[in-house]
């Protein structure tokens, strides 16, 4: 009887294929470009949020005329003379004030002294208080002066949520800024934009003004995280599969 074979000794090694090796790394390149292109997006938005929040304290200007690029405007901090039209006022729902109490925005059109009309969101409403008569105080007559910041309008979120606004029962769920205008019966309409009255431009309690916020979408700091615990996992599955077997002959098993 021949003597048992003397098993050889075996050992893990890290052995890489060619082709699997080849396969990998342009995937791994592009998740790390994806990771680092998405921290770029985030410091693009962090700086154009300080931005914005830098024109708003600017000193006040005119509404310019005419209006060229109402996106260089956006968040510009504009000075109005004109008259409040009470008659046609607009109500955006669904807006809160305090995280809790629900209301209405009451948004006015506004008519300068050069014959154009803006719409002024004035500020929020709770709900008893969206009947002007409720709020006599607040129906400022004659010409005045008041300061606001400059908004763009449109539906900001993704188009397949986008809920239907309703002309009908004056209940607006976003600014569609040539609707609201042709519902109004303005004349003149500047629909390139609408503005936000600053705080202390109504007399009484309501609307409550100064309600602007800078609120950019800004979730590439998650979607970098994303891409590059993709390029970690991949990575890790390739040290995987090729931490290999091997006799101390170099066979591999």
């Amino acid at each position: 009887m021949s003597p048992d074979p003397i098993p050889r000794a075996r050992h893990r090694r890290f052995k890489p294929r060619f082709w699997t090796t080849v396969a990998t790394l342009p995937v791994f390149a592009l998740l790390l470009a994806l990771g680092f292109w998405q921290i770029e997006r985030m410091e693009w938005k962090n700086a154009l949020v300080a931005e914005m929040q830098s024109r708003m304290t600017q000193a006040p200007i005119a509404l310019p005329q005419p209006i060229r690029n109402a996106d260089q405007l956006r968040f510009r901090r504009v000075e109005l003379t004109g008259r409040f039209l009470h008659a046609r006022e607009i109500y955006r729902a669904a807006q809160t004030y305090g995280k809790t109490r629900r209301g209405w925005d009451v948004i006015t059109p506004f008519e300068l002294t050069d014959g154009r009309q803006v719409l002024v969101n004035r500020g929020w409403v709770p709900t008893e208080k969206k009947p002007p008569e409720t709020r006599p105080e607040s129906l400022v007559d004659g010409q005045v002066t008041i300061e606001g910041i400059v908004r763009t309008g449109g539906w900001s979120g993704m188009e397949f949520v986008k809920p239907e606004n309703d002309p009908a029962d004056n209940t607006w769920l976003w600014m569609d800024l040539d609707r609201m205008a042709r519902f109004a019966q303005l004349s003149q309409p500047v629909t390139q934009l609408y503005v936000d009255a600053a705080k202390n431009q109504t007399p009484g309690k309501y609307p409550i003004g100064g309600q602007t916020r800078v609120n950019l979408r800004n979730q590439h700091f998650e979607y970098a995280l994303t891409w590059f615990a993709l390029a970690a996992g991949l990575l890790g599955v390739y040290f995987l599969f090729h931490w290999r077997p091997v006799d101390d002959d170099g066979t591999t098993r």
